[in-house]
Protein backbone atom coordinates (compact mmCIF):
# COMPACT_ATOMS: atom_id res chain seq x y z
CA UNK A 1 0.00 0.00 0.00
CA UNK A 2 1.51 3.36 -1.19
CA UNK A 3 0.90 6.59 0.90
CA UNK A 4 1.86 9.92 0.21
CA UNK A 5 3.12 12.51 2.69
CA UNK A 6 1.37 15.71 1.27
CA UNK A 7 1.51 18.15 4.22
CA UNK A 8 3.85 18.80 7.41
CA UNK A 9 3.10 20.42 9.99
CA UNK A 10 5.42 23.34 10.40
CA UNK A 11 5.25 25.03 13.58
CA UNK A 12 4.75 20.93 15.47
CA UNK A 13 7.26 19.73 13.72
CA UNK A 14 9.45 22.60 14.17
CA UNK A 15 8.65 22.57 18.02
CA UNK A 16 9.31 19.09 18.55
CA UNK A 17 12.55 19.58 16.23
CA UNK A 18 14.12 22.27 18.15
CA UNK A 19 13.54 20.63 21.50
CA UNK A 20 15.24 17.44 19.75
CA UNK A 21 18.30 19.89 18.87
CA UNK A 22 18.20 21.17 22.28
CA UNK A 23 18.50 17.94 24.05
CA UNK A 24 21.64 16.45 21.25
CA UNK A 25 23.34 19.30 21.69
CA UNK A 26 24.14 18.73 25.70
CA UNK A 27 26.53 15.94 25.37
CA UNK A 28 28.59 17.63 22.88
CA UNK A 29 28.49 20.97 24.73
CA UNK A 30 29.74 18.95 27.93
CA UNK A 31 32.36 17.20 25.73
CA UNK A 32 33.41 20.49 24.64
CA UNK A 33 33.78 21.93 28.44
CA UNK A 34 35.73 19.37 29.20
CA UNK A 35 38.22 19.73 26.63
CA UNK A 36 38.42 23.17 27.11
CA UNK A 37 38.95 22.61 31.30
CA UNK A 38 41.55 20.04 30.17
CA UNK A 39 43.51 22.67 28.24
CA UNK A 40 46.58 24.08 29.75
CA UNK A 41 45.91 27.26 27.58
CA UNK A 42 44.55 29.97 29.39
CA UNK A 43 40.77 30.02 29.21
CA UNK A 44 38.60 33.62 28.37
CA UNK A 45 35.50 34.32 30.37
CA UNK A 46 33.76 34.29 26.79
CA UNK A 47 33.86 30.47 26.86
CA UNK A 48 31.76 29.91 29.17
CA UNK A 49 29.40 31.87 28.20
CA UNK A 50 29.90 30.51 24.80
CA UNK A 51 28.89 26.91 25.72
CA UNK A 52 26.01 27.87 28.03
CA UNK A 53 24.31 29.43 25.39
CA UNK A 54 25.02 27.07 22.63
CA UNK A 55 22.00 24.53 23.35
CA UNK A 56 19.47 27.64 23.16
CA UNK A 57 21.87 28.56 19.79
CA UNK A 58 20.84 24.96 18.40
CA UNK A 59 17.17 25.21 19.56
CA UNK A 60 16.57 28.33 17.78
CA UNK A 61 18.27 27.23 14.91
CA UNK A 62 16.24 24.09 14.72
CA UNK A 63 13.61 25.78 14.75
CA UNK A 64 13.68 28.26 12.23
CA UNK A 65 15.85 25.79 10.11
CA UNK A 66 12.88 23.00 10.34
CA UNK A 67 9.70 26.08 9.72
CA UNK A 68 11.80 27.07 6.75
CA UNK A 69 11.96 23.53 5.52
CA UNK A 70 8.81 22.56 6.04
CA UNK A 71 7.36 25.33 4.34
CA UNK A 72 9.65 24.69 0.97
CA UNK A 73 8.08 20.83 1.68
CA UNK A 74 4.45 21.74 1.61
CA UNK A 75 5.04 24.28 -1.69
CA UNK A 76 7.35 21.06 -3.30
CA UNK A 77 4.59 18.62 -2.02
CA UNK A 78 1.77 20.08 -3.74
CA UNK A 79 3.32 20.80 -6.89
CA UNK A 80 4.83 16.88 -6.98
CA UNK A 81 2.52 15.44 -5.26
CA UNK A 82 4.96 14.12 -1.34
CA UNK A 83 7.18 12.13 -0.76
CA UNK A 84 5.87 8.63 -1.74
CA UNK A 85 6.46 5.54 0.64
CA UNK A 86 4.69 2.07 0.92
CA UNK A 87 3.64 0.16 4.37
CA UNK A 88 4.06 -3.73 5.04
CA UNK A 89 1.92 -5.62 7.52
CA UNK A 90 4.95 -7.28 9.97
CA UNK A 91 3.28 -9.79 12.35
CA UNK A 92 4.43 -9.14 16.04
CA UNK A 93 6.34 -11.95 18.33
Amino acid sequence: MKKQIIRISPLQTAKVIAVLYFVFSIPFIALMAISIMLSPAPKPAIFSGFLLAMPFLYLIAGFLFTVTGAWIYNGIAKWLRGIEFSFADVETP
